[in-house]
Order: C-alpha cells, then sequence, then structure tokens
C-alpha cells in the first residue's frame, strides 16, 4: 500500500467552487486561497444558509487512546466519505493540526491511507494562517501587559498576571522563564512568567467558541489578564489590546473550506487541543456546515471523557446545536493497552505479544469503552461503536468487543475499514450513524451553569472520570473564591487533564477506581467563556519525542515535502 502522503498526492482533487457548489455555496461566498483546493468562507454566506434546515449533528470521539491515537479522525473522514455511498450528503468538520503533534509525534493530522483530508501538506503546514495569526494577537496581548507595567496606573500586581507568551511548537525549555531582566531602562518589570502552545491560548479558544466578528471583539475585551492589588480583574479592554487583537484575527475568524480524498466537503477551523483546552473545531463553521448537508460529523478531541465532554458541556451551550448521535472510536491495540499489561510507548513499535491472539486482554481493557459510552450516554445521545480495524487484530477479539459495546449500551459495534478501502470501508458505520441519529433526542448538559464552580467540577470527576471526590490544593481555593467573588462562578468548566487514563495519572489505565482527583491550580478565561482547573501535573506547553517527527520532513530535489505522514 502507498504511504499516506503518496495517497494524498495521487489524489484527484477537484477546484474548492465544485466542492462548494454541492453545498449550495458559489463563488462569491468564499476566497481562494494560495492554492485552488483551499478556500475561506464569507461569512456574509451565512445570511444565505439561514433558513435552510438543519443536518444531523454527530460527534466522533475515542476511547482513552494510547499514545499512538487511535484513528479517530481517519474514521471522522472515512464516515464523511461513507455518507455518499448510502445516498446521503456527508460533510465534516474538524481541528486544523498544531505544528506541536505534527513536528512532534504524530507528523500530520489530516487523517491516512485513503480517509484523508487534502491537499495533505497545505492542511498540516501553515494551511491559511489561522494559527500564526492566534500566536501573534496573544503575544501583542502579551507585550502590552508587560508594557502596561511600567507605569502600572492600574495598580496590577504583577504576581498575579496569567496571561502566558505562545509559540505553536513543543518547547519544554520555555515553560517557566523570567522576563524583564535588565532593569527599567532597557528590559522592563522582572517577573515569572513561561510560555504555552499557541492552541492552548484563551485566543484559539475564542476563535472556537465566538460566533461573530463583533462577538470575537467583545470576548477579547474580557479576556482576564490578571488582578489589581486590592483583587479586582484586570481586562484586555483595560490593557487597550482587545480592538488590535481583533484586526490580526479578522481574517482567521473566517473557516477555511478543504476536501477529502473522496471529494468530500471538509471545514477546517481553529485547533485547540482538548487536554488542555476544550479541543473542538469552531462554531462558526458548524453553523455553515449543518446548514450544507444531511449529516455533520465533527471531532471532538482525545477520549469522550475530555473532548467529547467539553463539546456537549461548552461547544453545544454555546452553539445552541444539539447532537443527534456519538460514534465513540475504539481499536483492539488499545484496548488490550487498558488491560494494563502492556507499555506502549509513543515512536517504538507495539509488544510482540500485544498482537497475539488474547480476548481475555480485551476484556478486560473493555472496562474503558464501557465506561466512555457510559460517559456519552450521560448526555443522552444514543453512541455508536467503530472497531478500527489494524492488520492482524482477530476476529474473536473484534466479536468480543462488539459485544461488551452492546451490553454497554451503545446501539451497536461497527467494523471499520476507512484506512485501505475509504468511504466504501465503512457503509455498514454510516447506515448505524443514520439509525442512532433518528432515536428520540434527549441530550442534556451534565451540570447546570448555576452551580458552584468546586460542585461543577465535582460531578465531572465522579460522573465523567469515576473519581470518589476531589482535592483542591491552596491556590486552586484561593483562585475559586476569587472568581465567584468577581461574577465568574456561573461559567462551563474546561478541565485540563492528560489524555492517556481517566484520572489525573497517564499510567493508570483502564476505568479506575478508588482514587481522588487533585486539582492543583484554577484559570478563569473569561473570554472564551470557561474555568479552566489543572488537574495534577498537566502542563500547557508539550515536550519534544527524543527523535521528534521533525528529524523525518524534508524537500526532495524535485520540491516535493517528504517523510510526513
Amino acid at each position: 500500500m502507498l504511504s499516506s502522503l503518496e495517497i494524498a498526492q495521487n489524489a484527484k482533487l477537484k477546484h474548492i467552487h465544485e466542492i462548494a457548489e454541492q453545498m449550495g455555496l458559489g463563488p462569491d461566498d468564499l476566497d481562494i486561497y494560495g492554492t485552488p483546493y483551499v478556500a475561506k468562507l464569507r461569512l456574509e454566506a451565512l445570511d444565505k444558509l439561514r433558513d435552510r434546515p438543519n443536518g444531523k449533528y454527530v460527534v466522533v470521539t475515542a476511547i482513552t487512546p494510547t499514545p499512538l491515537g487511535e484513528g479517530k479522525t481517519t474514521t471522522l473522514v472515512g464516515l464523511g466519505q461513507a455518507m455518499q455511498h448510502i445516498g446521503k450528503r456527508g460533510i465534516i468538520a474538524l481541528r486544523q493540526p498544531s505544528q506541536g503533534p505534527t513536528f512532534g509525534i504524530k507528523g500530520g493530522a489530516a487523517g491516512g491511507g485513503y480517509a484523508q483530508v487534502v491537499p495533505m501538506e497545505t492542511f498540516n503546514l501553515h494551511l491559511t494562517g489561522d494559527i500564526h495569526a492566534v500566536t501573534a494577537a496573544n503575544n501583542l496581548l502579551a507585550a502590552m501587559i508587560d508594557n502596561r507595567l511600567m507605569r502600572n496606573d492600574l495598580d496590577i500586581d504583577p504576581d498575579t498576571i496569567t496571561w502566558r507568551r505562545v509559540m505553536d511548537v513543543n518547547d519544554r525549555a520555555l515553560r517557566k522563564i523570567i522576563v524583564g531582566l535588565g532593569g527599567r531602562s532597557t528590559g522592563g518589570v522582572p517577573r515569572e512568567t513561561g510560555f504555552d502552545i499557541s492552541v492552548a491560548s484563551e485566543v484559539m479558544a475564542i476563535l472556537a467558541l465566538t460566533t461573530s466578528l463583533e462577538d470575537m471583539r467583545e470576548r477579547f475585551g474580557r479576556i482576564v489578564v490578571g488582578m489589581t492589588r486590592d483583587k479586582k480583574p484586570v481586562t484586555a479592554e483595560q490593557i487597550g489590546a482587545a480592538g488590535a487583537m481583533t484586526v490580526l484575527m479578522r481574517d482567521a475568524l473566517r473557516p477555511n473550506l478543504l476536501q477529502t480524498i473522496e471529494n468530500t466537503p471538509a471545514f477546517v477551523h481553529a485547533g485547540p487541543f482538548a487536554n488542555i483546552a476544550h479541543g473542538n473545531s469552531s462554531i462558526l463553521a458548524d453553523m455553515f456546515a449543518i446548514k450544507c448537508g444531511d449529516f455533520l460529523l465533527t471531532e471532538a478531541g482525545f477520549g469522550a471523557d475530555i473532548g467529547a465532554e467539553k463539546f456537549f458541556n461548552i461547544k453545544c451551550r454555546y452553539s445552541g446545536l444539539k447532537p443527534s448521535a456519538a460514534v465513540l472510536v475504539v481499536t483492539v491495540r488499545a484496548l488490550k493497552s487498558h488491560s494494563g499489561r502492556y507499555r506502549v510507548v509513543a515512536g517504538k513499535k507495539l509488544p510482540p505479544e500485544m498482537l497475539e491472539l488474547n480476548v481475555r486482554d480485551v476484556e478486560e481493557g473493555g472496562a474503558n469503552m464501557i465506561k466512555q459510552i457510559e460517559n456519552l450516554r450521560h448526555h443522552g445521545v444514543t453512541p455508536v461503536v467503530a472497531i478500527n480495524v489494524f492488520e492482524g487484530d482477530h476476529p474473536e477479539e473484534i466479536e468480543a468487543i462488539q459485544r461488551m459495546a452492546v451490553e454497554a449500551g451503545a446501539l451497536g459495534a461497527s467494523v471499520s475499514r476507512h484506512f485501505t478501502q475509504g468511504g466504501k470501508g465503512v457503509i455498514e458505520l454510516a447506515e448505524m450513524v443514520v439509525t442512532a441519529s433518528e432515536q428520540d433526542n434527549k441530550f442534556n448538559f451534565l451540570y447546570e451553569l448555576d452551580q458552584p464552580i468546586k460542585k461543577k467540577i465535582e460531578t465531572i470527576a465522579q460522573k465523567i472520570y469515576g473519581a470518589d471526590g476531589v482535592s483542591f490544593e491552596a491556590l486552586a481555593e484561593r483562585q475559586i473564591k476569587d472568581y465567584e467573588a468577581n461574577g465568574f462562578g456561573n461559567l462551563p468548566i474546561c478541565m485540563a487533564k492528560t489524555h492517556l487514563s481517566l484520572t489525573h495519572d497517564p499510567l493508570r489505565k483502564g476505568a479506575p477506581k478508588g482514587f481522588t482527583l487533585p486539582i492543583r491550580e484554577v484559570r478563569a478565561s473569561v473570554g472564551a467563556g470557561f474555568i479552566y482547573p489543572l488537574v495534577g501535573e498537566m502542563m500547557t506547553m508539550p515536550g519534544l519525542a527524543e527523535h521528534p517527527a521533525a528529524e523525518k520532513i524534508d524537500i526532495d530535489e524535485d520540491g516535493n515535502i517528504v517523510g510526513m505522514f
């Protein structure tokens, strides 16, 4: 089989105007961006779509993944492609990849095999520059905060400043830094701060959750960057940065339109991580896409305990859209990993014994799948399980997954061969999703916004993670008290937690019991509209692996990109 990059480079792409025409949009509704296969939509086009009925809204999520990932994006793409094979108009919406994973572990995030978004290289590298705009807007605010400290007419307490600089590369050396060295004449006011990865910025969260240019401008103004010495919030509006940030982000606000290998429309917009942000593509892209097809299929990052929980309780709250069904992606190898008997390391081959027939390991690790099905059902949606199969998976193991999934409350579990067969490899899954979307919609939120912050955190920890309770460090207690005193207590919760476990400990697999979830710090992303607890040792700036994917990515003598996968 050809490599994913070779498949992408051999794909027969249609002009993006043809893709738009499939959705009832014309050339005047979008602007070509650099290549005839990529465009930015004009927000004015939303007006012509408003009277159209909404399509069905389906979220694709997963069990707790291994460090290698389990093919959630490829499943989403394959499922979108499959819709045309059963006479349905499918549209997909997904996030733009960060350069962190692209140059770190993944080497690309456009899907894979015959289930990809194309052009693959453009998708993975820069695209239309949205993440660069996020970086610029974020760092403009950071610069203006430090500049304002020079005269400090707002009486900002430097020790309370939470706004950090960002860059879109994994760089652990920048997690903690000191700025302002050299004295006031040349350096500024010395203080400890650090860098986050760009996709963890509140600017990125706002891009993904806003509904208009005006709304984005207001959200930027509400960003809280620190506190005064008398514990009053200091906002980006007070710093004087919100207007300029909006100018930098004006074009980034417009969703990007691409296509899949099989020419299915693909909306690509925003890229927040699910473990350190809310992990979902933009509301604006969904507002377009849900009016343009029979089914809008979107991806929520990592497992159902993280991305899907935030999809339901943050994204759907702000969009007002109700999901029709959910797809839970599982793999045999991930369930075996959740038995606790194997160690999976990013960049290294699976242990050979993990590839042998062992139904017992699948059944024991199946506890994680059962819990994630329960997590979806907590929100009133009907789950369907997609078994992303790999060469060497044993039929007995697949049958065990199908049995456990149905017993746990899923509508069914279908084998997915999208990687090797494209849309034709997931026709059964597509039919199952159609059936699930026709069930009675009992969608509900997990908690009410008027509950205290600690109560909302405890609800997520106990119902979604399976924790016995939550412990709050002294700093977190103080922060929660200050946020509630300043009127921020009615915001939803965006947990920053490892994606490798239902707990705070990435080494604890399956569906652990008998643990207490530690909250070390709580931040307020007031502009984005959520409270942001940091669980355990969770970092907001990842580090590179010993041998990052960047080592293999290069240009050949003909100017073609090689080494991306």
